[in-house]
């Protein structure tokens, strides 16, 4: 009985999901602006009853023993709600994709032929203890004429049940349809895989997590995947670092917020830099409450610092944890960083421009920076309003995905009765 109870949540609601979103689609910019702020709106009314939802989450999540860097990113407070409805007022501020025409030509036949953008239809959500990604992915895709099916995680089903029920409530006050946003109840794995395989009513999966998640869902889904990726994210400090751009870089890129994919992994320093300054980078990092495991072959040089295993420059810690790489040159940190990254943000830390062009040539990942920390490779701080993810792989979208990657294309050909010979 309860199995087929979970088989028609799972199939009523992604039907639901597929009926909003052909009436989604046709909707103006002005009514699903209108919805965007008054969701927000109904975040920031009935903030009380999320923060009491979230906090039934993170009791939960202490009984289980989750560490303290996932518990961070499970946890809502005043600031975190205020800056979820802060983006969806920015979001109903961006353009509106959907029907931009991006070509337009004329055939010597006398057909006209434009290229526009278009809503994908139904996208499929699955994320893990980040409720903030509830309403973000629920504006992105309101914005862009999408429904959005949401699977979050079991640790998060609290905040998460409260943060749908309010924004399909507030829908209700609007011209978009309340089914536009459904949630998941369901959070067992068998359920999950079920769920990869709605060919037909899900147009396009979004897996947004560990790498444990994100490979699951690649392994195991059908439908089609827009695949982000885990954040093993490197720092290379050059020769010709200034000590305390170096500085300041590696303790936001590790401490701002560690819990997260942009956060760094791996410090790669250069030898000749380590040995003027290395003695400061690691007494600022250990103050900051950072583990650093070092290098084997520099191992005498700092004798109280645990060694980095082969496993550690494969790790995303997402905790106060960092490894740090020792090299010759700039050709060896692009090796090591192609060999162990995710292909999602890294950093050189350099005044010297062959060394940094180099760097921009050679690292295959979707953000690369001079001079600037990992933490901004994300859709608010792109200018993007929000993000539904941070894509690692080549088609379609790479990077921080605002609003166009969340569309298709949709050729429009018009003729005068034209037919082929």
């Amino acid at each position: 009985m309860n199995k087929i109870i979970e088989e028609s949540e799972l199939q009523r609601k992604a039907e639901n999901a597929r009926k909003a979103s052909r009436t989604l689609a046709v909707k103006t910019t002005r009514q699903k602006n209108e919805a965007l702020l008054a969701v927000a709106a109904a975040l920031r009314k009935h903030q009380s009853e999320i923060l009491q939802a979230n906090d039934a989450d993170i009791e939960e999540a202490k009984i289980n023993g989750m560490t303290a860097s996932l518990i961070d990113r499970l946890m809502l407070n005043e600031t975190r709600i205020a800056a979820m409805a802060d983006a969806l007022e920015n979001l109903a501020g961006l353009p509106d994709p959907i029907g931009d025409c991006l070509e337009a030509w004329e055939r010597p036949n006398g057909l006209h032929i434009q290229k526009v953008r278009v809503p994908i239809g139904v996208v499929g959500m699955v994320y893990e203890a980040r409720p903030n990604v509830t309403v973000d992915a629920a504006g992105l895709c309101l914005k862009t004429g999408n429904a959005v099916f949401l699977r979050g995680s079991r640790s998060a089903l609290a905040s998460n049940r409260a943060l749908v029920g309010i924004t399909r409530q507030a829908l209700t006050g609007t011209e978009l349809p309340e089914d536009s946003v459904q949630l998941l109840e369901d959070t067992r794995h068998e359920t999950a895989d079920r769920f990869f395989k709605l060919n037909g009513l899900i147009d396009v999966i979004i897996p947004r997590g560990s790498q444990n998640l994100i490979q699951t869902v690649i392994r195991q889904a059908t439908v089609p995947i827009l695949e982000t990726g885990a954040g093993n994210c490197h720092l290379f400090i050059d020769e010709s670092a200034k000590p305390d751009i170096a500085l300041h870089v590696a303790l936001n890129a590790k401490t701002q917020r560690p819990s997260v994919c942009n956060a760094i992994e791996t410090i790669i320093v250069h030898e000749k830099w380590l040995t003027r300054h290395g003695d400061a980078l690691i007494e600022s990092l250990r103050k900051a409450g950072v583990e650093c495991r070092i290098d084997r072959a520099f191992s005498a040089q700092f004798p109280d610092l645990p060694v980095a295993s082969e496993e550690d420059w494969a790790t995303e810690y997402l905790d106060r944890i960092v490894a740090i790489k020792i090299v010759q040159n700039v050709d060896e940190a692009i090796r090591h960083i192609n060999r162990y990254g995710t292909k999602h943000s890294e950093s050189i830390i350099s005044e010297t421009p062959e060394h940094i062009d180099r760097f921009f040539q050679y690292v295959d990942a979707s953000t690369v920076y001079q001079n600037a920390s990992t933490r901004f490779t994300d859709g608010e701080a792109f200018g993007f309003g929000a993000e539904i993810g941070i894509s690692t792989q080549k088609l379609h979208a790479r990077g921080p995905m605002g609003l166009p990657a969340l569309t298709t294309i949709k050729y429009l050909v018009k003729g005068t009765g034209q037919i082929r010979e």
